[in-house]
């Protein structure tokens, strides 16, 4: 078996070098539900399709990782995330890959974010390394007494994990072969999703405000160390804004033209995403639907409500976050 190549996440002795994290006190009440359902849902040594997890799931820049924070610090304080972003699972780029910062985890654990670092002979992290490394993970969690959250837009990184057949040799999607239905785990999906004209525009101004918070200074000092690729591009290379800004880095293109490139691909990206998503759905997988249209057309906008606040977080608290705290409470509460 390979070994897999991840980043040490023990702390060290000399404190100049120890992350802390820090959970604010007396901010958010968390109902009494919630610590019991918390300790009956993850009893440790059970077996693997005794173990309750949630996948959140959805098109890039939904608020898949926002959902999942606000469940943890509003509802579920016994949560642990695994990330399912096949990008996010490598080491370096923070904000070309858009991973979420350590003070927006709220002292939530992450696993397999930034953890992975590429070797010669082991360029990438495939879904059967995802399958192992997130089984190991959850059995983890699980003895611990958490619950896990699997959080990322691969859905071919989830099939692998989640599928108790799993055949490397074809992808899925790729082959439309039956979906198959049988899960390692009891699993409570729930989807992010926003209708696509509003989700494309929104993605657009992302990618502005990604350009505008040094990612381009990121990618530039990125290149000036590892250089530029041979023909073929493996791992964190595949980060859409590597490729359009190494050939802006190479004279090819515009500033102006790799910008454009990136929006045009992250849309893509998030069609291909939604459909597949719609793939395991129609395949028989439940897939509960929460719609974030509202709230992102509310962050693009400059209405306000009453008390000069826009609307985007009243949105969002009753047509996402409620409605999943919904979901979840109910999968948890089932036998």
């Amino acid at each position: 078996m390979r070994k897999l190549s991840f980043l040490s996440t023990t702390t060290s002795t000399n404190h100049s070098n120890t992350l802390f994290f820090f959970r604010p006190k007396n901010i958010f009440f968390f109902p009494k539900w919630t610590r019991n359902v918390a300790i009956s849902a993850t009893s440790s040594n059970v077996p693997r399709r005794s173990k309750k997890i949630v996948v959140i799931m959805g098109a890039t820049g939904c608020g898949k990782s926002k959902l999942s924070i606000n469940l943890a610090t509003h509802f579920f304080p016994s949560i642990e995330v695994i990330n399912s972003d096949k990008i996010q699972v490598y080491n370096g780029l923070d904000i070309t890959t858009n991973k979420i910062s350590m003070t927006e985890r709220c002292g939530i654990l992450h696993h397999l974010l930034g953890e992975f670092k590429p070797t010669k002979s082991h360029p990438e992290f495939s879904p059967s390394d995802f399958r192992s490394a997130g089984d190991f993970r959850i059995n983890e969690i699980v003895n611990r007494g958490k619950i896990p959250f699997i959080v990322g837009g691969s859905n071919s990184f989830i099939y692998a994990l989640l599928v108790k057949r799993f055949d490397s040799g074809f992808d899925i999607f790729e082959s439309l072969n039956p979906v198959i239905n049988e899960l390692r785990y009891q699993c409570c999906f729930i989807w992010v999703d926003a209708i696509a004209p509003v989700l494309n525009q929104y993605l657009d101004k992302r990618v502005d405000e990604m350009l505008d918070s040094e990612m381009f200074q990121e990618l530039k000092e990125y290149f000036e160390k590892e250089g530029f690729s041979d023909s073929s591009s493996d791992g964190i290379r595949k980060a859409i804004g590597v490729p359009e800004f190494e050939k802006y880095f190479k004279g090819k293109i515009s500033y102006e033209e790799a910008a454009m490139e990136i929006k045009e691909n992250t849309r893509v990206l998030a069609e291909r995403q939604v459909k597949k998503i719609m793939w395991l759905r129609e395949g028989g997988w439940n897939i509960q639907r929460v719609d974030a249209t509202a709230t992102l057309t509310a962050k693009m906008g400059s209405e306000k409500i009453a008390g000069g606040e826009n609307p985007a977080r009243k949105f969002w608290e009753e047509q996402v976050l409620e409605p999943s705290a919904k979901i979840v409470k109910q999968f948890l509460l089932e036998g």
